[in-house]
């Protein structure tokens, strides 16, 4: 934990308010709270920041990603980081998807884009048609008729690849993937929602298939 980054906790003095924040130990900041604008204090000494050591790896078969017209910049960085700590890769980026390239996407990758390997192909039905010929299984993320409960699924991890794969948060999968893929998933809701943030969903699937 030598490198990781050192917080404290700071604490408004106005009894009305006493809202309590972190701030880096070294800066200066947060000496004026920002809910009321009353002076704050330091309420703990420097601690380390939260950051677990690599604990091996999953389980689980070997699973790639195919992220395919996902517009949201900030999903895609999202999911650079979960892949990163679920040990997927490569990240398959197809169509509107963002590469690293990008200068937003480092806002939610937080460096992951530089540690998880990618690659781009602009038309993800030829992607998918590489990958199935070069021995992966496709499983795509979407809710239909015709799908399976996540949870309901017993990966193989002696099987072949599997390769996830996501699509256009409101347009889902590409149908033309979707008649290459060996399987089609679900994650069950019983909200008023009929499914998750295209990154959260992705998170789950991604988690279960390499540790559940």
């Amino acid at each position: 934990m030598a490198n990781a980054p050192r917080f404290l906790m700071r604490q408004c003095v106005q009894p009305s308010c006493r809202f309590r924040f972190p701030v880096p130990a070294a800066s200066r900041k947060g000496e004026e709270c920002p809910r009321c604008g009353a002076a704050t204090y330091a309420a703990t000494e420097p601690f380390s920041g939260h950051r677990p050591e690599p604990s091996g790896s999953g389980a689980g078969p070997a699973v790639e990603a195919l992220l395919d017209n996902v517009r949201s910049i900030l999903n895609v960085g999202s999911i650079f980081r979960t892949a990163d700590g679920a040990g997927i890769r490569p990240l398959h980026l197809c169509g509107i998807t963002a590469t690293p390239d990008h200068p937003k996407l480092a806002k939610t990758a937080l460096g992951a884009e530089t540690a998880v390997p990618w690659r781009y192909n602009s038309n993800g039905v030829d992607a998918a048609e590489a990958l199935k010929a070069g021995g992966r299984q496709l499983w795509a993320l979407e809710s239909s008729g015709q799908s399976d409960a996540l949870f309901d699924i017993q990966p193989d991890p002696a099987g072949a690849p599997i390769v996830l794969v996501v699509g256009h948060e409101r347009a889902g999968v590409d149908p033309g993937i979707l008649t290459l893929c060996d399987r089609v998933l679900h994650i069950p809701m019983q909200g008023v929602k009929a499914s998750l943030n295209v990154a959260t969903a992705f998170g789950i699937a991604a988690y279960y298939l390499r540790f559940g």
